[in-house]
């Protein structure tokens, strides 16, 4: 293995890399998103409570 080929390997292991930590990021909106939407289902039903 040469020296270029094992620095676009680490090129490449680092773009997973990055690729990953933008999923787990997107999840997590996708998580928080969620959360929200239960949070105005919740409110929505105490309004309906009071009435």
């Amino acid at each position: 293995l040469t020296y270029t080929q094992r620095e676009r390997e680490r090129e490449r292991e680092r773009e997973r890399e990055r690729e990953r930590e933008r999923e787990r990021r997107r999840e997590r909106e996708r998580e928080r998103e969620r959360e929200r939407e239960r949070e105005r289902e919740r409110e929505r039903e105490r309004e309906r409570e009071r009435f």
